[in-house]
């Protein structure tokens, strides 16, 4: 693996959605494509230079219902980084528990590509699993898709959208839904088609809580991968006081990243 291409600031880091991808356990190809090893030591190494409090290890299309490898990663890991996981809508209270003390603290609902449970379980998935053990959901869409799924994201009790929703088409949704409390992903730049600085800073105002920084490391299938000046970007756009909740506070807050475990 590559050393990071600068050094970094010293802003502490919560990186809120990046993979790691271990042969060693079930991977499912996601219209024909298998991700390469990316594993924690590969992951710890490319942000040596950062200031790293935690992060969420997010499972991927391709790691399907598959839970061993997270536990995996999170024990590599350690009690600072917390999962996001995918779940079939038949799982039981005590798994969602038994997750819940392995550091795991939200469902996944991957709309754009698949692999995870159906959109038509989301609201009583969301509903259940904030009940049960007080996750939240994170949604991997179109924010053009946004608009149909409005009515329902708005009465969650809590949500997030990954990758800046991905499209301008729907930003305006997607602000709306910012101002009613749904959180973003600030990751994934290299996937936009829009100007990032631009979104970070309408998605700050209008709700500062919202925006969460994240390395969406190792970037797959991505048109550009993560890179420093991403995490640079942040700070341009939003200063360093907007940089400090967006870079950690934010995500530390809504992931409950600690105390993690009971």
């Amino acid at each position: 693996m590559s050393s990071p291409q600068c050094r970094p600031g010293s802003i502490a880091v919560f990186d809120s959605h990046f993979h790691i991808i271990d042969k060693r356990y079930p991977l499912v190809a996601n219209n024909g494509y298998l991700p390469d090893d990316y594993n924690c030591a590969d992951y710890l190494e490319r942000m040596c230079g950062y200031n790293l409090i935690g992060g969420a290890v997010v499972s991927g299309s391709f790691q399907a219902f598959d839970q061993s490898y997270l536990m995996d990663a999170l024990l590599a890991l350690g009690p600072l980084f917390v999962g996001v996981t995918q779940l079939p809508y038949t799982v039981s209270d005590q798994e969602l528990l038994d997750l819940n003390d392995a550091g795991v603290r939200a469902v996944r609902f991957n709309i754009r590509r698949g692999g995870s449970e159906e959109v038509v379980h989301l609201e009583t998935m969301a509903r259940r699993v904030h009940e049960v053990v007080g996750w939240h959901v994170e949604l991997y869409v179109d924010s053009s898709e946004l608009e149909g799924l409005y009515e329902t994201l708005v009465v969650l009790p809590a949500v997030s959208v990954d990758h800046l929703g991905l499209s301008k088409a729907g930003m305006g949704t997607l602000l709306k839904l910012v101002e009613k409390g749904v959180r973003v992903k600030a990751t994934g730049f290299g996937r936009v088609d829009f100007d990032v600085k631009t979104a970070l800073r309408e998605i700050y105002a209008a709700n500062p809580d919202a925006l969460m920084f994240g390395s969406d490391l190792p970037s797959t299938r991505a048109p550009r991968p993560y890179c420093d000046n991403d995490y640079a970007l942040v700070i341009e756009a939003l200063g360093e006081n907007g940089a400090k909740k967006v870079l950690s506070s934010n995500a530390v807050t809504f992931y409950r990243a600690w105390p993690q475990k009971s």
